[in-house]
């Protein structure tokens, strides 16, 4: 009986190892996470509390820093350099439209998005940045929106009374996405004292590289500035981390984009 009942259990164990890579397999094989991946993202902005606990403990970390710098004296004019798209502006509802057409971004769809001028203002932006300007700083907003998007962002910044919202401190993107030359553009000028972002691209041109170990890697060298100088905000939406995901692979349809994450993601 003991030698039978070893016999089974064996047997049991067999088939349990064997089904755990038919399971992996499986689950691989219906992965699908794009173009509605971003929905959830947009989901959890809308509704989750944390996303707004998020917000404000970056926005009031960004307060104490100033309130240090401002401690300092300068002999030049200070200003604050910030992202617009999920750092003082919100794009959620755009993200949840696109999921109900099984869509991906365009910019024929972004720009109709942007002209409704209906972004909601990020929980903390409006009141850090008036609270900047009336210290005398000067705010500067480094986007990657693109020039049919300028009119209608300036609006929708004067909507939440944004200091600065004109488009003489409005600097879209023009020939490439790297914002290095246009907040070196500010520098000529002004001492930047603090960045503000959504991707680590707001920051410093170095976190540009598509390769996810060399974003990482100077994450870790930078690591003593985020929260004093570098002030990042959350985004579940989108990001430059993709590019770095998808390993530098040109994706033309969505079923190219599932492929690469059936074969890059990590599951059990």
């Amino acid at each position: 009986m003991m030698k039978q009942l070893s016999f089974f259990i064996a047997v049991l164990i067999l088939c349990s190892c064997r089904s755990v890579p038919q399971r992996a397999q499986a689950r691989a094989h219906s992965l699908s996470l794009m173009p509605e991946a971003p929905a959830w993202g947009a989901l959890w902005q809308q509704r989750a509390a944390e996303y707004r606990a998020l917000s404000y403990q970056a926005y009031n970390t960004a307060r104490f820093r100033l309130d240090q710098i401002l401690e300092q004296p300068s002999s030049r004019p200070m200003a604050i350099v910030t992202d617009v798209d999920e750092t003082v502006l919100d794009n959620s509802p755009y993200y949840i439209h696109l999921a109900t057409q099984h869509a991906g971004y365009s910019d024929a769809s972004w720009v109709e998005w942007t002209k409704k001028i209906a972004c909601d203002s990020v929980p903390g932006a409006p009141s850090f940045f008036q609270y900047a300007a009336s210290k005398g700083v000067t705010i500067f907003y480094i986007t990657n929106r693109i020039a049919g998007d300028r009119l209608q962002t300036v609006a929708n910044l004067e909507k939440y009374h944004f200091p600065n919202a004109d488009t003489g401190h409005l600097m879209l993107m023009g020939t490439t996405s790297d914002k290095e030359s246009r907040r070196r553009a500010v520098l000529k000028d002004y001492d930047i004292v603090m960045l503000l972002g959504d991707n680590l691209g707001d920051f410093s041109s170095l976190f540009d590289n598509h390769s996810m170990d060399s974003r990482y890697n100077w994450t870790e060298t930078y690591k003593d500035t985020f929260g004093k100088k570098f002030i990042v905000l959350p985004n579940n939406m989108y990001g430059s981390w993709e590019d770095g995901y998808y390993q530098g692979k040109k994706l033309r349809t969505v079923a190219d984009s599932n492929a690469v994450l059936q074969q890059l993601s990590n599951y059990y």
